[in-house]
């Protein structure tokens, strides 16, 4: 089974959130949105999923138009409704709604069938100190690593 294409990736989330879970979701997109994103044009980095009644949603997700000349051009950062069961959507906001947690995008990517899907992380937000101590773990585990290469 090929990787999955990813379209937009949120590469801080994992920065400035602990990420305790994580759930794949369909998205409802527009087709001009589709190509847009099949061409690598999307950002989700200041996006978040949040409740919206007993549904889950996108906002703040930028998917820029297709061409200038398309008849029917959709909104860049509308919110967009996910596409989840709903043991899986009770469950999420029943996190979010006792625990405190929040719901982070990290991809939107497709599946080898073609079907754009989000990947959500529930996740508790880092403090500063949390930052510090991951990034001195992280170059540690680099010097430790380079120093077993070199010793062979």
């Amino acid at each position: 089974m090929p990787p999955p294409h990813i379209a937009a990736q949120n590469r801080k989330a994992r920065h400035d959130y602990f990420i305790v879970d994580t759930v794949e979701a369909g998205i409802m997109l527009m087709g001009t949105e589709v190509k847009s994103l099949r061409a690598g044009k999307g950002n989700i980095s200041e996006a978040y999923a949040g409740p919206s009644g007993d549904e889950i949603w996108l906002f703040n997700a930028y998917i820029p138009e297709y061409q200038s000349r398309m008849p029917f051009p959709h909104e860049t950062r509308r919110p967009r409704k996910l596409l989840l069961h709903t043991r899986e959507a009770r469950k999420l906001l029943g996190a979010i709604a006792k625990d405190g947690m929040t719901l982070v995008p990290l991809d939107i990517h497709f599946t080898d069938r073609g079907i754009a899907k989000v990947a959500l992380g529930l996740a508790r937000g880092k403090k500063h100190h949390d930052r510090r101590e991951a990034e001195k773990k992280r170059d540690w585990n680099r010097e430790k690593a380079r120093v077993m290469r070199e010793k062979g």
